[in-house]
């Protein structure tokens, strides 16, 4: 999947004159987390969070006093050095980009204009839809040799049976030798599939159910 197909198009932003106070409503009226800054000619120009806000903000021993700083810009605070994605690249990346960079969202450009904004939610939310683990059915896991054709062996196994896969995960083993395959599977009943597995030599590692072994 790639991040045109997950992103939010019509996203809520500010000019870099806009006050904090400005940003303050925008982020409880819509109960977001960040807002992209842009210029008149939509280029991102930084980036604010609730964060900063909040820092920028009077604290609450002077809420009536100090009331000028939330008249300030949000220029004055904003981020201008803002990591972003391109609408074609893959959400694994975009992935990888958040957890490397402990980020809560991520601006989408191209040719510099803001068209998205991917949040840490909106991530979430396209991961579990990928792994299937937001339909009903069963998980199993499978330590298989690391080896080519082992994913079509297995997966025919599948079809043998009239079961649908839903998805299809894949990460190594401690060992390099080996992998283990992680299947979403379209039945609440996984026994005979199991059992056959075992019984052809796979390591069937989730779920290890009693009564069914070698």
């Amino acid at each position: 999947m790639i991040v045109e197909e997950m992103m939010i198009q019509d996203v809520i932003t500010l000019r870099p004159t806009n006050t904090i106070e400005e940003a303050i409503k925008l982020l409880e009226e819509h109960k977001i987390r960040h807002i992209p800054i842009v210029n008149d000619h939509n280029e991102l120009a930084g980036i604010i969070s609730d964060r900063d806000v909040r820092d920028a903000s009077p604290s609450i021993f002077h809420r009536n006093t100090h009331l000028e700083d939330l008249q300030q810009p949000i220029q004055s605070i904003m981020k201008t050095s803002v990591i972003t994605a391109h609408p074609l690249d893959f959400v694994e990346e975009v992935a990888s980009v958040f957890y490397e960079y402990q980020i809560g969202c991520l601006p989408i450009t191209k040719n510099n204009k803001l068209v998205g904004i991917i949040t840490e939610r909106d991530l979430l939310h396209t991961l579990i839809q990928l792994t299937g683990a937001h339909q009903p059915g069963s998980q199993i896991e499978v330590k298989v040799e690391n080896k080519a054709g082992v994913l079509s062996e297995v997966t025919s196994m599948f079809r043998k049976h009239k079961i649908n896969i839903l998805s299809v995960l894949v990460y190594p083993d401690k060992d390099d030798r080996y992998k283990v395959i992680v299947f979403r599977i379209q039945t609440l009943n996984p026994t005979v599939i199991i059992t056959e597995l075992k019984q052809e030599g796979y390591d069937v590692l989730w779920p290890n159910l009693p009564g069914i072994s070698l």
